[in-house]
């Protein structure tokens, strides 16, 4: 049972988890390699769209295997399986798993405290706050809610990636996943369409390599189109920024996006 300022609360929440993904994912990026990198950056609005709805399907058959009196354990088993399979298919990062582990266990932790600070009213005593039905095997809350809000996760941390990457024009001009507050923002002008291509990272898998090395000879060698990035300059956008053509400036953007 909820009252009406709980939305509210649940919509900080997913703001919070939002900056939390956008932060681990600028410490954990150098880790992933550059093609990994933009398929992290860059969540497709299907996949975010797919996560949203896949976590309030979790969500809304929680409460009705619960209503319909399925025991507890039966629906911690098949809460915990949508949550793992949801967040391998939407998520599967370092930063993504901290951050859905910390919004599972952060988010009961904080239910128990409001049900047990905030006053009650009423004849009965109430909760002012809210309170579940079924209080569980902690006395507050099933043990099943956990990997409810684990799955919260992916579904708030792809979308916090895409407006992330709208505000801040992607890898290129994102000073918080660089590590450099202003180098690049004078030379990357806004555009209207964005390139379909590398949508805006100025960046794209270098065709030559994989991650940087290939094969050679029978030994693996590091990439010299790419040196080593496993990412080159995007071809279908290079003519629309200032300067194309100075070599000197397009390595530099190069070098300030992380390995």
């Amino acid at each position: 049972v909820s009252t009406y300022w709980v939305p509210t609360l649940f919509g900080l929440a997913g703001f919070l988890i939002g900056w939390l993904y956008i932060w681990l994912d600028a410490v954990f990026l150098a880790d992933q390699g550059g093609k990994k990198q933009l398929e992290v950056l860059h969540p497709s609005v299907p996949k975010v769209l797919l996560g949203i709805s896949y976590f309030t399907f979790q969500y809304w058959l929680s409460g009705i295997l619960s209503a319909h009196g399925l025991d507890r354990s039966s629906i911690l088993n098949v809460m915990s399986i949508l949550a793992a399979g949801g967040f391998i298919a939407l998520d599967g990062t370092t930063s993504g798993l901290i951050t859905s582990a910390a919004t599972a266990v952060g988010g009961p932790l904080i239910e128990v405290g409001l049900i047990s600070i905030l006053p009650t009213l009423g004849e009965n005593g109430g909760a002012w706050a809210y309170h579940y039905n079924d209080a569980g095997e902690t006395g507050f809350f099933p043990l099943w809610i956990v990997p409810v809000y684990f799955l919260g996760g992916p579904a708030n941390g792809n979308l916090a990636r895409v407006f992330w990457n709208a505000l801040g024009e992607g890898i290129g001009n994102d000073s918080a996943t660089l590590g450099d507050d202003d180098a690049l923002l004078p030379s990357i002008p806004k555009k209207v369409v964005p390139c379909s291509e590398c949508q805006d990272t100025r960046a794209v898998p270098c065709p030559n390599c994989d991650d940087g090395t290939y094969v050679t000879y029978g030994q693996r060698v590091v990439c010299k189109a790419c040196r080593g990035k496993g990412l080159v300059i995007c071809r279908a956008c290079f003519s629309q920024y200032d300067t194309p053509n100075d070599i000197e400036s397009i390595r530099e953007v190069m070098d300030r996006i992380p390995d």
